[in-house]
């Protein structure tokens, strides 16, 4: 029998093995064991701690920061490969240094397209993501990559929440595509934030275009790194006769002030995912958790069994 008809092998680097937990546990199969030690000087080091030679690997990795879970994940890759593995997956729930997609001015790095080139070189034969920041980053890759949209966990959750007077939101004129698909599912009006970013991390909401008074809204974003385009957003929105502002985001960043911002803010609920490990004690009672492992547990079980993922979003 095929090796790629065996069941499939998951192992997880040290970022999020809650995930890759949930993930196998899905699947019904064990997580793989394998081992890490850290050098006096701060250098990784990686064993897969079972036979890989042959099989079907799915290396489960975020690479928020800090900038050693994208080195692990390059190790954790480069030994499958030397170890025989027959295909690397790279299951990377929110791929890092997605924002830094293009030269916005001089003498900046296109960071995405550094990161591609780096999982390519490493070995990795595909690559399985989640709401990258920009969808053209997939032309980044010279290798396949499935790309999975948290779109379908959101509204399972908000169908069943079942807000009335709904209008979704886009916080800037970028989302407007993906507000535009929840719209559709929710049968709601769209409205968006025109805003501006003076610098990174620093936001200014400047007006909204199309209605919201009386209306409750949902605001979709993929990244909630410093919630300041949440927070500004609901306070506009409530400006304009909003009525009570949910949130949305793929990707629980929640670095530096967001929490303390979240909680002070006029957002009522912050709906998220778990494609990064979020610290208990940023889990506010404003934070709603939503887990993805399902998700990427049935499009593992497609990709080993050469299936197609587009039918996931059918």
């Amino acid at each position: 029998m095929s090796a790629l008809l065996q069941h499939p092998r998951i192992f997880s680097g040290r970022a999020h093995p809650e995930l890759a937990q949930k993930i196998a546990n899905y699947l019904n199969l064990e997580l793989g064991k394998n081992e890490f030690r850290e050098f006096s000087d701060g250098e990784t080091w990686v064993k897969y701690s079972e036979n890989i030679r042959g099989q079907d690997v799915f290396v489960v990795q975020p690479t928020n920061a800090p900038a050693r879970n994208l080195l692990e994940l390059l190790i954790m890759i480069d030994a499958a490969k030397r170890a025989s593995a027959k295909r690397i997956s790279a299951v990377i729930p929110y791929f890092g240094y997605a924002r830094q997609d293009r030269k916005d001015q001089p003498r900046v790095s296109i960071t995405a397209k550094l990161v591609a080139n780096l999982l390519t070189t490493a070995g990795a034969d595909r690559i399985l993501t989640m709401d990258l920041h920009a969808p053209q980053l997939q032309g980044f890759f010279d290798i396949p990559l499935d790309h999975l949209y948290s779109a379908s966990v959101f509204i399972d959750y908000l169908q069943e929440f079942n807000i009335p007077n709904l209008a979704v939101v886009s916080p800037d004129l970028g989302g407007a595509h993906m507000a535009r698909a929840y719209a559709k599912r929710l049968n709601a009006p769209i409205a968006i934030v025109n805003k501006r970013r003076p610098s990174p991390n620093a936001v200014e909401v400047m007006h909204v275009i199309g209605n919201v008074e009386g209306m409750n809204v949902l605001l979709i974003d993929d990244i909630c790194d410093t919630a300041g385009t949440l927070t500004n957003a609901a306070v506009k929105l409530k400006e304009m006769g909003a009525q009570k502002v949910y949130a949305a985001c793929t990707h629980a960043i929640l670095s530096g002030p967001a929490v303390e911002r979240v909680d002070k803010s006029l957002i009522d609920q912050l709906i998220v995912t778990d494609t990064v490990q979020i610290h208990p004690s940023k889990l506010i009672e404003k934070i709603k958790v939503l887990t993805i492992a399902k998700l990427f547990g049935r499009a593992i079980m497609r990709i080993h069994n050469e299936e197609s993922i587009s039918s996931l979003f059918d």
